[in-house]
């Protein structure tokens, strides 16, 4: 029932669970980027990087030649597919021809463990490069096979027919390309620094295109010698296409820096990688024998991939690139677009600018080895592990579905409307969701029901939507409207300071400028409900006689602005009075000289009411630990002065005592220990011995503080 909807929030780049400042109003879930899709399940449909969802290249399976890997493919001017690759620890290679009619048989059969390249010349005669201790045959109509050229090399990586039906044969480990009449004579045209040409193509005016390892050179050679048009930041060009207007897409692959020392030989029936170079006229694959098959070994190959665009004026641009994918092969679209094979899970991609590219589709096996393009368009593709043939395109799918990522609320949810943007008026979307409790989809979720004006799920956490397009039509995004159950705030910790210091704010007459550091509180709450943003945090408190403070742990999962209360009750008493109102903040300090010598309790009261109506306005209430309120001045008795001996008695009523002190004449103030040496009780007895002068009268101060920085003052005169 849906074409065409403005989404209601646009410029939106990814899946978005939306906080509000208000509390519990609709949110929106929305779907419009790249990221989101990834995320989901495609059937049939091609996700460009810009976010939009479109049906993808119809594709099936033409032929399954019962091999591990298929390396190479090429097309003749009849329409047939030749095709070629080996299975590990053969001693022969089979050739695979695919008819027009999409009927396949093995053509013939060639020593080797593997047929690495093919080509086709002007007259249709296929010729294919095996491995190891590569040559090239030719294969006759009724599948002989003939040696054609040996090159004398280890390997040979790539083959390309020339207009003027020369063959350019790329090796190593010796880095060369040799030029190979039509009699089979040949010899070296090309001698490159690095130890292996990697891939080769010949352009439309005859230069021939090569591709090296390990310095992941792109050179254009001629008979005169070679140039280096770039070099790659990557270790490998294991593809290259030439365009008619002589544009040079070239694939690279691998990390130079991981992979600085020279390649080791082969093993001998070591089963190789997937590496395809395919030109505007013939196909060459180029698998590498130094190492197990990726899908053996994904971290063989590290730091991805990229593809160059090299102008005709040698300017080179990057169009490409992707940290995990592997490029294993390129061809050329019906509208000059390079296509590329990736693994190492078997995608094909179209590149269609810098800025844009579109993933076509995924096939089951998971390297696309070689990709060969056809009449209107259409692709051949051949696979490694396992080897298959599919034809790709030129039509679309009838249609094609997306199984969003999970959308988790957060909270128990009701859902809304779907507001897709469909484009391209040739065609419609289908339109499902389904809703559960749990994290994943599974049996105990509702069922798909077909979203009408509203979702018709019922309300839950969880939420998932599948769309089925047909007709041409695209997705450009999607968004979904829900609102989360509104939840009570919740107070987790509540925490009483030290006494005499407070909050910053600006004390007038306070001229101590000692400070309090309080770290980060830690919940003594075993409440499960998720709570946002509710540590109020470190803090420096400033010193302030006479004045209490108090935080607390407390937040909203719904996100809604809180306001909190703070009460406050002494021992014995039953009711609540009321310090203050509206804070804001998770934190207060008061006078606590306003109140008598006592144990009191502090409750915190949360309310979602500044984000709510006062009908669906939610509080919680925590009361917190008994804490002391000591403003009560130590009581000096019994003192004395006896010759030298100067004794005396402290008591405080609530706090125990911190410390005693005595001045001579006024002068400096020394500690002084009580009898009993430590001071851990509410009375304590002193005595002091002082030096004394014949005749000279003595005033003797004592003074005594407590742990809430009570003090008191008293003296003595010493005749």
């Amino acid at each position: 029932m849906f074409s065409s909807f403005p989404l209601l929030r646009a410029g939106a780049a990814a899946a978005l669970l939306v906080t509000m400042a208000l509390g519990v109003e609709t949110q929106f879930w929305t779907n419009s980027a790249k990221a989101d899709y990834e995320r989901a399940t495609l059937k049939r449909l091609a996700l460009r990087s810009d976010g939009r969802v479109m049906l993808a290249p119809l594709s099936k399976e033409l032929f399954d030649p019962s091999t591990s890997y298929l390396w190479a493919v090429a097309r003749d001017s009849k329409g047939t597919i030749y095709t070629g690759g080996g299975n590990p620890g053969g001693t022969s290679a089979k050739v695979f021809a695919v008819n027009a009619q999409g009927q396949g048989r093995t053509l013939g059969e060639v020593p080797g463990l593997q047929i690495q390249a093919l080509a086709v010349d002007a007259r249709d005669q296929l010729y294919v490069a095996t491995a190891p201790d590569g040559k090239v045959y030719k294969i006759g109509a009724d599948g002989k096979s003939t040696v054609f050229y040996d090159p004398k090399a280890k390997y040979i990586w790539a083959m390309a027919f020339a207009k003027s039906g020369d063959l350019f044969v790329g090796t190593g480990d010796r880095g060369e390309v040799h030029r190979v009449s039509a009699a089979g004579t040949g010899q070296v045209f090309f001698k490159a620094d690095d130890e292996h040409i990697r891939s080769l193509a010949v352009a439309p005016n005859g230069d021939v295109i090569v591709g090296t390892e390990p310095s992941g050179l792109i050179l254009r050679v001629t008979a005169a010698g070679g140039f280096v048009l770039h070099q790659s930041s990557k270790r490998e060009i294991t593809a290259l296409a030439v365009a008619a207007d002589g544009t040079i897409f070239a694939a690279g692959v691998g990390n130079k820096a991981a992979s600085a020392a020279p390649a080791p030989p082969p093993a001998p029936l070591a089963a190789p990688p997937p590496q395809v170079a395919v030109t505007g006229m013939n196909v060459a694959a180029a698998p590498r024998l130094a190492a197990p098959p990726p899908s053996t070994t994904p971290s063989s190959v590290s730091g991805g991939s990229e593809l160059m665009q090299i102008a005709a004026d040698g300017f080179p641009t990057k169009l490409w690139a992707d940290a995990s994918e592997v490029i294993y092969s390129i061809c050329l679209d019906a509208n000059g677009k390079p296509v590329v094979g990736t693994g190492n899970r078997g995608s094909v991609y179209r590149i269609d600018s810098e800025l844009v590219s579109t993933k076509l589709l995924t096939l089951p096996p998971t390297q696309i080895t070689a990709l060969v393009g056809g009449p209107r368009g259409s692709i051949v593709a051949v696979t490694g592990n396992i080897g298959k043939v599919y034809a790709i395109g030129p039509e679309l799918e009838k249609d094609g579905t997306l199984e969003s990522d999970v959308m988790d609320a957060g909270l128990f949810s009701e859902w809304g409307r779907v507001e897709p943007k469909i484009i391209a008026n040739r065609g419609a979307g289908k339109w499902e969701t389904r809703s559960g409790n749990v994290d994943r989809a599974q049996s105990n979720w509702s069922p798909w029901a077909a979203v009408g004006e509203r979702i018709a799920s019922p309300a839950a956490r969880f939420l998932q939507y599948r769309v089925t397009l047909a007709g041409g039509a695209e997705l450009a995004g999607v968004e979904l409207a829900y609102l989360p159950r509104n939840v009570a705030p919740l107070v987790e910790a509540i925490e009483v300071t030290q006494a005499n210091y407070r909050f910053p704010i600006g004390v007038p007459g306070v001229t101590r400028s000692t400070s309090l550091s309080l770290p980060a509180m830690s919940s003594t709450s075993s409440a499960s409900t998720s709570v946002a943003s509710s540590d109020p945090g470190a803090a420096t408190l400033n010193y302030s006689k006479g004045s209490q403070s108090a935080r607390w742990k407390a937040g909203d999962a719904n996100g809604d602005t809180v306001e909190y209360k703070v009460e406050i009750r002494g021992r014995g008493e039953k009711a609540w009075k009321l310090l203050k109102e509206h804070v804001t903040v998770r934190n207060l300090s008061w006078d606590s000289q306003a109140f008598p010598d006592g144990e009191y309790q502090l409750r915190v009261t949360a309310s979602d009411s500044p984000s709510n109506v006062p009908a669906k306005a939610l509080s919680h209430s925590l009361e917190g630990e008994w804490f002391l309120i000591d403003n009560g001045v130590p009581r000096i008795s019994e003192l004395r002065a006896q010759g030298g001996t100067v004794t005396w008695t402290a008591t405080d009523d609530a706090s125990i005592l911190q410390k005693a002190e005595y001045s001579i004449n006024g002068g400096d103030w020394t500690i002084v220990e009580p009898l009993t040496r430590l001071h851990d009780a509410k009375q304590h007895k002193y005595s002091l011995t002082v030096p004394r002068t014949a005749g000279q009268e003595m005033v003797i101060a004592v003074r005594s503080t407590d742990y809430a920085d009570n003090v008191a003052v008293a003296k003595v005169l010493v005749p």
